[in-house]
C-alpha cells in the first residue's frame, strides 16, 4: 500500500515485480489504463470536516523502513494495517517488528496481503497470508486482513477475476472466521470485476482515491465505503519519509466493532 506519488509507474500490461507490491503501488498505473481517471494527486488531500474527528490511520510495509510506533501512536494514529505477505512465497521482511510494535504502541492494527492472481489461484494464496500473519484475534487490537488488489488486471477476464477474489475470501473467512476487507481503486475495480456486486454484502471497502475532493469516489458494485486512503504523501512523526494516510468511516467504537467482529 505505502510508496510515493512519484514511484515509477508501471508498464500497463504487467505485474509488479515479486516482492516489490505495496498498497497504491498500482494506482497510479491502473488509473491511467482504465476510465475515468478519477486520480487528483494532491499534497495537501484532506477529508471532509465531518471525517476529521474519525480515526485516523497508515498503512506501511518495507518500503517505510524502521517505525517509532510509540511516536506514530502519540501523532493521533488509532489504527493501521501492515504488509504480511505477497503471492504465496513472499514475507514483508518488517512485518513482525510493525505488528508487534503497534500492539505494545496501543495502534490497532492488522496484515494485508498483496494480490498476485498471476502465480496461484485465490485459495493458495489465502492460506499462505493466514498462515504467515493474516490470523485474526478478538483482543481490541486487532483488525481482519486485508486483500490488496490494484495494478493490472493479470491477463484475466472479468468473470475469472470474481472467482479469483471470491476463492480467496472462502479460504480466508474458512481460516479466520473473519471477513476479509478489499483494498482497491474505483478504476481498477470497475474495469477488472466489471464493477461487480458480488463482495459488497461480504467485504468490507478500502477504497483508494488520493484526492482533495473531500470524499472518495467509490467502485461500482459497493455502496459505501469503510476506510479511505486519501493520499500517498502523509506525514506522520514516527515514520521517515512519505507514509499513506487514511481515514476510518465511522467513529472509534465502529473501529473497535470492525476489530472485534462485533455488531
Amino acid at each position: 500500500m505505502s510508496g510515493t506519488a512519484s514511484s515509477a509507474p508501471l508498464p500497463s500490461d504487467s505485474a509488479v515485480p515479486s516482492g516489490k507490491g505495496y498498497m497504491g503501488v498500482g494506482y497510479v498505473q491502473d488509473s491511467k489504463d482504465f476510465k475515468p481517471d478519477t486520480r487528483q494527486l494532491h499534497l495537501d488531500a484532506k477529508p471532509d470536516a465531518n471525517l476529521l474527528a474519525n480515526p485516523a490511520g497508515v498503512d506501511v510495509s518495507s518500503w517505510q523502513g524502521s517505525i517509532n510506533w510509540s511516536a506514530v501512536r502519540g501523532a493521533g494514529i488509532e489504527f493501521a494495517w501492515m504488509k504480511a505477505t505477497e503471492g504465496t512465497t513472499y514475507k514483508d521482511p518488517t512485518f513482525s517488528a510493525n505488528y508487534l510494535g503497534a500492539y505494545n504502541a496501543g495502534v490497532i492494527r492488522g496484515a494485508y496481503h498483496f494480490a498476485r492472481p498471476d502465480v496461484s489461484g485465490g485459495a493458495a494464496q489465502a492460506n499462505f497470508f493466514a498462515g504467515n500473519g493474516g490470523a485474526w484475534s478478538r483482543d481490541n487490537l486487532t483488525l481482519p486482513g486485508v486483500l490488496d488488489i490494484e495494478g493490472s488486471c493479470y491477463g484475466k477476464t472479468a468473470a475469472a477475476m470474481q472467482s479469483w477474489i471470491l476463492d480467496f475470501y472462502n479460504t480466508y473467512k474458512a481460516r479466520t472466521g473473519r471477513d476479509v476487507v478489499i483494498y482497491t481503486s474505483p478504476s481498477w475495480w470497475n474495469s477488472c470485476t466489471g464493477g461487480w456486486t458480488g463482495m459488497s454484502a461480504r467485504s468490507p471497502l478500502w477504497v483508494a482515491h488520493w484526492t482533495d475532493a473531500g470524499n472518495p469516489s467509490i467502485p461500482q458494485g459497493f455502496p459505501y465505503w469503510t476506510v479511505w486512503q486519501y493520499s500517498s504523501t502523509g506525514s506522520v512523526s514516527g515514520v521517515s519519509g512519505n507514509v499513506d494516510r487514511d481515514r476510518f468511516g465511522g467513529d472509534r467504537s465502529r473501529l473497535l466493532a470492525l476489530a472485534n467482529n462485533t455488531p
